[in-house]
Order: C-alpha cells, then sequence, then structure tokens
C-alpha cells in the first residue's frame, strides 16, 4: 500500500524554542514581490519555506504551485507518525490558492504517496475540498488504506468502476461508522438501488445534508415520504431536503414539493 516511512525510526524534530534570534525567519515574506518569493521558495531553509509557504497561500499565488509541491515532494518518505511542517504548509498554501492547478497538484501528492501520516488526511481533506480528481488506482489504494479517517475521506473520490464499487461494498461492513456511512453516501451518489433500505435508515437516525444527497438519485416513495418529513421537521435540513425532492422523479415528491412550499409560504 503505502511507501514506508524510511525514517520513522528516527525521532521527530524537536519543536524550535519559544525565543531566540537563530529561531526567526531570515526572510521577510511580507515584504517580498511575488517573483522574489517564487525564487526564495525553492531554496529556503525550514523556517523560511513554513513563512514563504504561508504567504504565498495568503496572496492566492497561483505562479506557486509548482513550488509548492516540489517543497512536498522534498520531505518525501517522512511523516507517518507526525507532521511533516514544510508539507503540511504546502498543503495549506494549495488549498487556500485553490483552482484546477492546485487541485491536481494535491491530486498528484496524494496518488504517487508523496505525502504519508497526518499529512496525507491533511492533503485529502484539501483535495476533497478543491474537488480535485484522483486515479482509480489512488482511490482504491485509499479504500484499503490502515487508517480509518483515510478510508471514509477517500469515499468521496470514488468512481463507478467494477472495483472501486466492490471495495465499497466491502466498507460497508467495516468496524468503523464514519467508514460505513461514506461508503452507503458514495454508492448512493452513483444510483446504486441495493442501498436504498440501508441509507434510509441512516437518515433515520442522523438525518444529514450528505445523506439527503446521497438517497435522492435512489429514492422511491418511502424515502420521499421521508425527505417531505424532513423538510417540515428540520428546518437546517429543508433546504437540502427540498433540493433533493426537486430531482425526484416521482409523483409523490412533486406532492411534497407543493405542501412544503405551502408550509414555508405560512411560514
Amino acid at each position: 500500500m503505502y511507501q514506508l516511512d524510511l525514517f520513522r525510526h528516527l525521532p521527530a524534530p524537536a519543536d524550535p524554542p519559544s525565543s531566540g534570534a537563530s529561531t526567526r525567519p531570515v526572510i521577510a515574506p511580507g515584504t517580498l514581490k511575488d517573483e522574489e518569493l517564487l525564487v526564495a521558495l525553492p531554496c529556503a531553509g525550514i523556517a523560511d519555506s513554513i513563512a514563504l509557504a504561508a504567504e504565498a497561500g495568503r496572496r492566492r499565488m497561483t505562479g506557486a504551485v509548482p513550488a509548492l509541491e516540489a517543497l512536498c515532494r522534498r520531505f518525501a518518505g517522512f511523516g507517518v507518525d507526525w507532521i511533516v511542517p514544510e508539507q503540511a504548509a504546502a498543503v495549506d498554501a494549495l488549498r487556500e490558492i485553490a483552482g484546477s492547478a492546485a487541485a491536481r497538484a494535491l491530486a498528484r501528492l496524494i496518488a504517487k504517496k508523496i505525502v504519508q501520516g497526518p499529512c496525507l488526511q491533511q492533503t485529502i481533506a484539501a483535495a476533497a475540498g478543491l474537488g480535485a480528481k484522483l486515479p482509480a488506482s489512488a482511490v482504491t489504494d485509499l479504500l484499503c488504506h490502515d487508517d480509518p479517517q483515510v478510508r471514509a475521506e477517500a469515499c468521496g473520490f470514488a468512481q463507478p468502476l467494477p472495483e472501486i464499487v466492490a471495495r465499497l461494498r466491502d466498507l460497508l461492513d467495516d468496524l468503523h461508522r464514519p467508514v460505513r456511512l461514506a461508503a452507503v453516501c458514495a454508492l448512493g451518489r452513483m444510483g446504486r438501488d441495493d442501498v436504498r433500505l440501508l441509507l434510509a435508515r441512516y437518515l433515520r437516525e442522523e438525518p444529514s445534508a450528505r445523506l439527503i444527497d446521497a438517497v435522492a438519485p435512489v429514492a422511491d416513495e418511502d424515502c420521499v415520504i421521508l425527505l417531505g418529513r424532513i423538510a417540515r421537521t428540520i428546518p437546517h435540513l429543508a433546504e437540502a431536503a427540498i433540493d433533493a425532492l426537486e430531482t425526484i422523479d416521482h409523483p409523490r415528491a412533486a406532492r411534497n414539493r407543493c405542501r412544503n412550499a405551502c408550509f414555508a409560504d405560512d411560514g
């Protein structure tokens, strides 16, 4: 699966002392022009690279994406058990920059296994937030990851391919509820009718916008009734439930839409 941390038996770097001139970045990122920052970032030391990455993120510098990706690559092989600060800073900057270039960079960092451990979790969350697309092989690997948080996050990247669908079905029996929930939502969004009952059960137990979105493609009359009830009784989910009813081609859904519209007008 994921590459071994070649340096896991070495102690993690000690936190820098809280004071002292030697701990302050030599470079003052806020004083640099964009082109100067881009030149400084690839060869910066530890403290400077973190500060420069943060500044690139603050400015949302699309031109810094290759340098930030390269910064992460410098530390490939580290970080199974602890955060690599330089990688974490680069990933945060890519998330702030956003856009398609940043999303593709995050996807490459995941697919090529540059980030591990806590930084992998952070990178997956950032990639999901930017709507990144992962190769099927990377998604399959992540769905088999030892960390349940990674498995759950990976479900959000699932594609309707036989090997991925099979793995999602396996995850319906995962020992961790968040993983089971993420897997059933992924299958629901793919339109897999055989998870309808399970989705409806989860929706009754712990209604959420994510479950509402997942049940809509497979909804039958019972699901429509459940969504109508949620729209009338759970204010913070009412909009999501009404939006879901709009997408469902069922006579009962149309009646629920009218009823909920009247209910909203009366309110």
